[in-house]
């Protein structure tokens, strides 16, 4: 009796052990109903688990007992991970999963679960507009800005007021601004009819009978037409690190860089830059040139049914963009000051490639088909991909969506060359992940998460491509690590879903200051925990509620102290527009599909 009694006690003890060390992390957004479906279950116990359930939260009947269950062993701060894989299920409705006791968040099963989230993003890019800000009702850097690197015409005032700010700082980036205008016009081109009209040009709520995405693209349009305002002058950035000086909203920036509340504006010179003891590493104009003429090439293409002369305008400019472009090849890097933190971008054939690809499209002239497809053969995968680690914004942009468009001319001798490209990458990432439960083989460098909006477009231009279903498992991995299927259980999208655990105390002036919550904007990610710990200024300031998690190799806090995981960035932001885009147009195709049968 006394063995049976400690048997008892014995296992009692060992399932309140497992519950309180175990958790099965989901996509707390929810699952479409045809799409691969995987929890993960981690321990910091060693854990031997075979099935889990499936249970009905309205009403608790078990729907499905599985034994899908595949072991992946350590993984951060776990000693075991499973892989639970529940896609056969396809019903719609509320579920939680169970396993050795433990039960997960509750999620839906919906082929609706990524309505309107690629609109949601947009929330996010409104309120980091510079100039008038719909957000906060007022206007900001209304005298950007004086020239400096430019000895003829050092000081002088130029007008470069508008596009949006890049993070949680006040700076703007061609780089970075570029990017995010072509990642929504592509978004829009790609996937035209998931975007809805509810907000007018200048960002207020009221219908102007144009797609909201639109909307946001034209206001990155037309401050890229300021800074780059006649041919082979082109500026790359307002502002530099002295910006770095404490919260405070933008209408109320009060750094002052010697000549009131004008700002420096760095001409693009294709030489180092840098106003005092740290420069950066600039060989040329390409990357920057390549960004203003890749972004007004497609902005020409699709707001010619809203703006017809402002697109005829930008066509112009994307051709003298290029060219001058390739007038002195290299790549331009963005200044710093009092610190040696830059966007240390080292490639520029991307940029040259997606240029002359986008012109190509726009034109049908075979000379930029040719050289796009010279540029693209110099870099057939964007070096991130594979590697563990890189230098801050070294490969960018992290997608090269120059070798989609190469890839998608199906008339072409190139087009399965470009296939193969996209694939190769995407091998590399998979093979770095594949051993993981998580199936995540992004490295933690800072901006993480821009990297996983990057590799989840390249397997879903692949797929869409291709038909092949190689990458799918892994797509789908990246994308629930998104929503809260990571080792900290959270969401990285600010309010996404809102009842879920979402990043709750951004690095936001707006935040911190006045409790301005930064919705739509995805936060940069976690870290290698040897970045973390040499990062300047980084300090938590409340207690850490993922410390159980945390670990040697990998960091993530939802602080408003840690710059490095958990700021909004712009760009990130409008690089999960196609993606979500995409998935809204899937989950309408399986409603129809559903619906017919």
């Amino acid at each position: 009796m006394k063995s049976i009694i400690f048997l008892f006690c014995f296992f009692i003890i060992q399932s309140a052990a497992v519950s309180q060390s175990s958790w099965i992390r989901i996509n707390q957004l929810g699952y479409q109903n045809e799409s691969v479906k995987v929890a993960v279950f981690a321990s910091k116990e060693k854990v031997n688990l075979e099935e889990f359930q499936l249970i009905n939260a309205a009403n608790e009947n078990v729907e499905l007992k599985s034994g899908k269950v595949s072991a992946y062993g350590e993984y951060a701060a776990f000693k075991t991970t499973f892989r639970l894989d529940f896609s056969e299920f396809e019903k719609t409705g509320e579920y939680y999963l169970t396993a050795e006791g433990i039960k997960s968040p509750k999620f839906n099963i919906n082929s609706n679960v990524y309505d309107g989230t690629a609109d949601f993003l947009l929330n996010y890019m409104r309120q980091q507009r510079c100039g008038y800000n719909p957000f906060l009702k007022d206007s900001c850097h209304t005298e950007d800005g004086f020239i400096v690197d430019n000895p003829e015409n050092d000081s002088a005032y130029v007008d470069v007021m508008g596009g949006w700010h890049d993070a949680s700082d006040y700076l703007q980036y061609l780089t970075t601004s570029a990017n995010a205008t072509y990642q929504m016009l592509f978004a829009y081109k790609m996937n035209p009819n998931e975007f809805k009209d509810e907000f007018d040009k200048d960002g207020n709520p009221s219908s102007n009978g144009i797609p909201d995405i639109i909307d946001e693209a034209k206001w990155g349009l037309d401050w890229l037409i300021k800074m780059n305002p006649d041919y082979g002058v082109m500026y790359n950035q307002i502002a530099d690190d002295r910006d770095h000086a404490g919260y405070r909203l933008p209408n109320n920036d009060s750094v002052n860089y010697g000549k009131g509340f004008e700002r420096p504006v760095y001409l693009i010179t294709g030489k180092r830059q840098g106003l005092a003891q740290y420069k950066n590493r600039t060989t040329g104009v390409s990357s920057s040139a390549g960004k203003f003429a890749s972004a007004f090439a497609l902005g020409s293409s699709v707001l010619k049914e809203y703006y017809p002369e402002f697109a005829q305008l930008i066509s112009a400019k994307a051709v003298e963009a290029y060219k001058y472009a390739k007038s002195d090849i290299g790549v331009t890097q963005t200044a710093c000051n009092v610190s040696p933190y830059f966007y240390e971008e080292d490639n520029y054939v991307d940029d040259l490639e997606l240029a002359a690809a986008q012109l190509y499209k726009n034109t049908g002239n075979d000379e930029y088909l040719k050289e796009a497809v010279e540029w693209g053969s110099v870099e057939p995968t964007t070096p991130w991909m594979g590697l563990d680690t890189a230098r801050h914004y070294q490969w960018y942009p992290f997608v090269n969506l120059g070798h989609y468009l190469l890839a998608s001319e199906n008339e072409n001798e190139h087009s399965g060359l470009f296939k193969y490209y996209l694939e190769k990458g995407l091998n590399k990432i998979y093979n770095r992940g594949k051993n993981n439960a998580f199936l995540y083989g992004v490295p933690f460098i800072w901006c993480s998460n821009n990297l996983v909006a990057a590799a989840l477009t390249q397997a879903k231009l692949y797929s869409e491509l291709t038909g092949s279903r190689k990458f799918e498992e892994m797509e789908a991995s990246l994308r629930d690590w998104l929503f809260g299927c990571n080792p900290w259980g959270t969401s990285m999208i600010v309010e996404l879903p809102i009842d879920g655990d979402y990043p709750e105390d951004p690095h936001s002036s707006l935040w911190v200051l006045n409790q301005y919550q930064t919705t739509g904007g995805l936060v940069d990610g976690p870290v290698y925990a040897k970045i973390f710990n040499r990062l300047r200024g980084l300090r938590l300031i409340n207690e850490d509620e993922y410390k159980e998690f945390q670990s040697d190799l990998v960091i993530y806090h939802d602080d408003n102290g840690d710059y490095s995981t958990n700021e909004p960035t712009m760009d990130g932001t409008a690089s999960l527009s196609f993606y979500l885009s995409s998935l809204e147009k899937e989950g309408k195709a399986m409603a129809l599909k559903k619906k017919e049968q």
